[in-house]
């Protein structure tokens, strides 16, 4: 997975196909990316085993490939620490700018606050460094639960159990702030 994400471009790619199935002509639009670059990302993740060619369809004179993930774009602890600090930092900025992204563009289709039962919260903590650890461990068990929210939630619409679809966005970060 680290090899995977190494590259900010490759874990967009991922996170994207993750959340549906999509090609890298769909993606080079998506992400505003050359689709030679996509494309080189997209097999590069291939190799490594994090997507899968689910279909193929001719379009123009051409065959295009779709893919999903078959892994999620997450690294744990001991994974992320082993990374060039350069690496990390480009993980991260993609990540945050990525989250900035789409919390925008709900705010900009009235969706953020539509729904009375939604929760956004900043504070800031003074913590020390056990507690920081064990503040980051919560943060990645929540991710976790979220994850599982997701899987059971299919396995209800799957069955037509569904109260209908909730397209939720989730960003959780557990960070050491600045000086104020």
């Amino acid at each position: 997975m680290a090899k995977a994400l190494a590259h900010p471009l490759r874990a967009r790619i991922l996170t994207r196909l993750n959340e549906r199935v999509a090609s890298p002509n769909e993606l080079s639009r998506e992400l505003s990316e050359p689709l030679g670059n996509v494309s080189y990302h997209v097999k590069a993740l291939l190799e490594l085993r994090c997507v899968e060619l689910v279909d193929t369809a001719q379009r123009r004179g051409a065959i295009e490939h779709y893919y999903r993930a078959i892994t999620r774009a997450r690294l744990d602890h001991s994974a992320f620490k082993k990374l060039p600090a350069s690496v990390r930092g480009e993980i991260s900025g993609a990540t945050v700018e990525e989250a900035i992204n789409d919390v925008s563009k709900a705010f900009k289709a009235g969706t953020f606050d539509a729904r009375t039962d939604r929760h956004a919260s900043f504070t800031r903590l003074t913590l020390d460094e056990q507690a920081f650890g064990e503040l980051a461990d919560a943060v990645g068990r929540l991710m976790e639960r979220a994850l599982e929210l997701q899987t059971e939630s299919a396995g209800r619409r799957t069955n037509g159990n569904t109260g209908g679809e909730v397209l939720t966005g989730l960003t959780l970060l557990a960070y050491e702030a600045a000086p104020i």
